[in-house]
């Protein structure tokens, strides 16, 4: 069953009760990064294997997303800025116990490639609070794997 979360605004990235934050490094400049995040929104299940769906919505203001195993997510988009921020607000989720999601990507040249660090800002009662930092690391871990997936998928090489 659907629900509506609280409505935050961006500074929730850094303020929220549980912030879950991740880096990599990909080849590909900001630029390219920014488009595979923001304008090729339907392409994310090519490097993003936790997601099983993603479309734009609203023509672009938004965006639903569905997640391998049947999880949800309606967003609105709260920051675009090419080659640097891109992030999403989620309204709507059939998630338990959360009660404010906000997600955000900082885009960030380095060398001749990108620092992609993104965080997932959240807030829920204390034992969803537990549940998410418990999960941080398998998070961790699926986030690295999409971007060394986004990595070969812009540089054009084959996937592994």
């Amino acid at each position: 069953m659907a629900r509506r979360l609280r409505s935050v605004k961006l500074d929730f990235a850094e303020s929220a009760p549980v912030r879950l934050v991740f880096t990599a490094h990909v080849s590909a400049g900001p630029a390219a990064v920014y488009r595979a995040l923001a304008e090729e929104v339907s392409d994310t299940p090519a490097w993003f294997s936790s997601v099983a769906s993603a479309r734009p919505l609203d023509g672009g203001a938004g965006r639903e997303i569905r997640l391998r195993g049947g999880v949800f997510f309606r967003e609105t988009i709260m920051a675009r800025e090419p080659g640097e921020r891109y992030a999403y607000r989620i309204d709507e989720t059939n998630t338990p116990g959360v009660r404010a999601l906000l997600e955000e990507w900082r885009l960030t040249p380095a060398g001749s490639g990108t620092t992609v660090r993104w965080t997932m800002a959240s807030e829920g009662p204390a034992l969803f609070r537990l549940m998410m930092r418990a999960a941080g690391p398998g998070v961790g871990q699926s986030f690295k794997g999409a971007m060394r997936k986004l990595d070969r998928r812009l540089s054009g090489a084959p996937a592994a």
